[in-house]
């Protein structure tokens, strides 16, 4: 009996070898790992190493993840950053960011590819710019804690507006960010705005001014001045900007994309300060509630070049006119909402809403809540650049 075993385990043990040899068998399977299983596997031997480690195992383990999107919530602010992650409506897993030496009105702006990018008032010396003349932007990988914090921008009168583009490749991300001189180069002349827009590149690792833009974003709605309504889409950033009548009600669109080339959408009618920018089913779609009616209108531009609006449906909502909504995200066919009170899910296909239980108390003090999707990966904050000395390894607190 011991001499089959052990010919049964000399098999076994050939053909591992031979799936080990066949590096993209191999990389199949660990891609199907979560990541904190994919950074205990490097251990194991210098192969597997070597392979999780390579740009083309992490491209596609990216791409193995993006076939199983999530919501994340960041339903409040605490102690840390706590990031909760929803798969069929329930709350699965949390991650908690690493201890930030200046974490001042943390606030998240956009989650791509696993990476999520946030921001906070700068420290300027020993204390605290709380007058919002500067920002400090992070990079944060939640999956392996990995943290990149910007270079400082530009000297600013107005707290800067951000945003952040990606690719063409994999890992290749443009942060755009909006400021206000504090005096205008004697070459522009008096006449000129002194609106400017400068753009950080992970392939250079430093910022470059641009130009004027057309326009400068709006705040978040709901009042945290350090968020933005922006999104990507379609290798370009959006952001709403302020109509002339009203500067709390947006009155156009602004983009830029990843050549650096501005742009304006017109909006399809006269909409509220309840509005927002969202995904939808990979179009670029416009959510407004309307406060008397209570009425929800979502407007959908299906033909990016085009630029014309077709409405998808106006249903009521089951808002109140004292519960303002507080973020709103759109993955897939599916709205999920974060009011004061309530979590709301609004299939658009089905027009079915649904009243989300069992998750992070609304009524909690918080600052700066936000929804997004969210995507496990291996990512380098870095970007797809290489940087061997320094690596991956920064932890918020250096450049």
């Amino acid at each position: 009996m011991v001499k089959p075993r052990g010919k049964c385990s000399h098999m076994i043990k050939n053909k591992w070898y031979e799936i080990e040899c066949a590096e993209d068998v191999l990389a199949d399977i660990l891609s199907r790992l979560p990541v904190k299983w994919l950074l205990l596997c490097k251990s194991v031997c210098k192969l597997w190493n070597r392979v999780i480690s390579s740009q083309l195992f992490i491209d596609f383990q990216l791409m193995q993840s993006r076939k199983c999107p999530c919501f994340i919530i960041y339903p409040y602010r605490d102690l840390h950053l706590q990031l909760y992650v929803m798969k069929a409506t329930e709350l699965k897993t949390m991650f908690t960011s690493p201890f930030w030496e200046n974490d001042y009105n943390l606030c998240i702006i956009a989650s791509v590819d696993g990476l999520i990018f946030c921001v906070n008032h700068a420290v300027l010396g020993n204390t605290t710019d709380k007058d919002g003349n500067d920002l400090e932007i992070r990079i944060y990988n939640p999956a392996t804690k990995n943290v990149l914090l910007l270079p400082r921008g530009s000297p600013s009168k107005k707290l800067p507006r951000i945003g952040v583009a990606f690719g063409p490749k994999i890992n290749e991300y443009k942060v755009f960010r909006f400021f206000c001189a504090k005096h205008n180069p004697p070459a522009e002349g008096k006449s000129r705005p002194n609106y400017y827009c400068e753009v950080y590149s992970s392939s250079t690792g430093s910022w470059r001014v641009i130009g004027h833009p057309p326009g400068f974003p709006m705040p978040a709605n709901q009042g945290p001045l350090l968020g933005s309504n922006h999104i990507f889409l379609n290798g370009k950033v959006h952001w709403f900007v302020a109509s002339k009548e009203d500067r709390k009600v947006p009155g156009s669109i602004l983009t830029v994309d990843v050549e650096e080339n501005f742009g304006k959408i017109d909006l399809p009618q006269k909409i509220t300060k309840c509005s927002y920018l969202v995904n939808l089913e990979g179009c670029l779609s416009l959510l407004v509630v309307y406060d008397e009616s209570r009425m929800l209108d979502i407007w959908i531009l299906k033909d990016c070049h085009k630029l014309k609006w077709e409405k998808k449906c106006s249903v009521l909502s089951p808002f109140s006119e004292l519960e303002p909504i507080s973020a709103v995200v759109a993955l897939k066919s599916e709205i999920l909402f974060m009011t004061d009170f309530h979590y709301l899910l609004y299939n658009v296909e089905d027009r079915i809403w649904r009243n989300l239980v069992n998750m992070p108390d609304p009524l909690e003090q918080r600052r700066h809540p936000a929804l997004f999707t969210y995507t496990e990966s291996l990512l380098s904050t870095y970007g797809r650049r290489s940087d061997p000395e320094a690596g991956d390894t920064s932890n918020g607190s250096s450049t």
